[in-house]
């Protein structure tokens, strides 16, 4: 291996990316960097040539056949060796071809990494720090994650890679929640809920923020607009768990909405005073 100055690094939490050391790399046109991805997202597994055909071109494979995917595997590593990788991260083994995990940084196994740190600090307790984790964790998004990549394979990694994206929000906004802040949690909540419409997870986060932040109407409204879209675009109803939401906020209940975090007043109305203990 060459010295960690010189690594090859690989990022795929947007457009497909590659360096060597702090030098960008050419990977080539698209296909030939989907056929690096379709490896690369499959470390240290033998990918054989037909796997690759299926991956990159789906149900219209080339005319040449497998033939193409020897070429691009070639290509791949002059443009690697030219740019002075000392060793080549994509080995030919009998039935395929492997991506060699060993020889390179790729994003998606750094965003594992810090995920695994912050689900570790939000257990222990420190919800601060599992927040800040989680936002250097998202921070490796650059976009849309494989963009511009063709073939049903970067189309199921980029739908995986999305759906990643926001789990690690929604952990992320839960904590924000219970450390109180709603209003960083509501904006942001609410432009992931115009990104995604029919998602209850989020919409549920949402009201739970607005009714933390005294906006209880604003919350129930919320629940009244995820229903109308939910029926008229998919014939569903709210499920249960979004449901226990709404009723939730229909009774105030601060203890399954909020936990121990403190629920704040509207705006421009004070918040309630605890009632007086005997004998005060």
């Amino acid at each position: 291996m060459g010295s960690p100055l010189r690594q090859l690094r690989f990022t795929v939490l947007g457009p497909v990316r590659a360096w060597l050391g702090d030098v960008p790399l050419d990977l080539g046109p698209v296909r030939q960097q989907a056929l690096l991805v379709a490896l690369m997202l499959r470390p240290d597994a033998t990918v054989s040539r037909q796997e690759l055909l299926d991956g990159i071109w789906g149900a219209e494979p080339p005319g040449t056949g497998g033939k193409v995917i020897p070429v691009y595997v070639h290509r791949l590593r002059e443009r690697l060796r030219a740019a002075g990788a000392e060793d080549t991260v994509i080995s030919r083994d009998r039935g395929g071809y492997r991506f060699v995990s060993e020889g390179a940084r790729v994003d998606t196994a750094r965003l594992e990494e810090i995920a695994v740190e912050a689900a570790s600090a939000r257990d222990s307790g420190d919800l601060r720090a599992a927040v800040n984790t989680w936002s250097r964790a998202l921070k490796l998004f650059h976009g849309e994650p494989l963009s511009g990549l063709p073939g049903p394979f970067a189309e199921g990694e980029r739908l995986r890679l999305t759906e990643r994206r926001i789990a690690l929000l929604q952990h992320k906004l839960e904590c924000q929640l219970r450390l109180g802040g709603y209003a960083e949690a509501v904006s942001e909540l609410s432009a992931l809920t115009a990104t995604h419409p029919h998602s209850e997870a989020l919409a549920g986060l949402l009201m739970r923020a607005m009714y933390g932040s005294g906006r209880q109407a604003d919350a129930l409204s919320v629940f009244t607009q995820l229903r109308r879209r939910l029926v008229d675009d998919l014939a569903v109803e709210p499920g249960e768990e979004l449901r226990r939401v709404h009723q939730a906020v229909l009774r105030g209940d601060d203890t399954f909405l909020l936990g121990d975090a403190p629920r704040r007043a509207p705006a421009g109305r004070p918040a309630a005073a605890p009632p007086p203990r005997p004998g005060h």
